[in-house]
């Protein structure tokens, strides 16, 4: 009977080790995920001034456009490239400006 008691404390120890270490593995690759966006938009940020510094009559915005819609073509050719799943997209000119538009407003709650 006490053997049982002793297993049964032991086997919910291993429990809520399992579930802390499940816990904190969640925590460190959200921590991961957000540091990974930071340099994403560090980076971007920082080509956006460097393009725009050196090409005369370029304003920021023109070279975040350019940058949406080459990351639109990109993932369109990965997609493509995929034998796994299918995925429809909306595929029209005002699709891609509601896309620019919808990624730009994001990118910049993120800056903020």
């Amino acid at each position: 009977r006490e053997a049982s008691k002793e297993k049964a404390e032991a086997d919910k120890i291993v429990l809520v080790k399992a579930a802390e270490a499940n816990a904190e593995s969640k925590y460190l690759s959200g921590v991961g995920v957000a540091r990974q966006r930071q340099a994403i938009v560090g980076g971007l940020r920082a080509s956006i001034v460097e393009f725009a510094g050196e090409i005369e009559g370029t304003k920021p915005k023109d070279v975040m456009d350019l940058l949406l819609v080459t990351q639109y073509f990109d993932m369109l050719k990965d997609v493509g490239a995929s034998n796994n799943n299918t995925l429809f997209i909306p595929h029209a000119p005002q699709s891609v400006s509601e896309l620019q538009k919808s990624l730009k407003s994001s990118l910049m709650e993120n800056i903020k």
